[in-house]
């Protein structure tokens, strides 16, 4: 079974045992990244990454790449 949410402006589909952003981001082989991640118009802190997810929400994930 899957939920499906908006993800960089795109429709995602994820597993519905993915429940909140920090399962988002291990599920999307992010977790070991630095990014910033926005739930429905407001910035998650790292700190609250057990923010629930839910069918249908917008989701925002910006990682920064090192060039030079």
């Amino acid at each position: 079974m899957t939920i499906t949410i908006d993800l960089n402006g795109n429709s995602h589909e994820i597993p519905s045992d993915v429940g909140n952003v920090q399962q988002l981001l291990e599920n999307l082989n992010l977790a070991d990244r630095i990014l910033i991640v926005e739930l429905n118009k407001e910035i998650v802190a790292k700190d609250a990454y057990d923010a629930p997810i839910k069918d249908r929400d917008q989701i925002e994930i910006i990682h920064f790449v090192g060039g030079g």
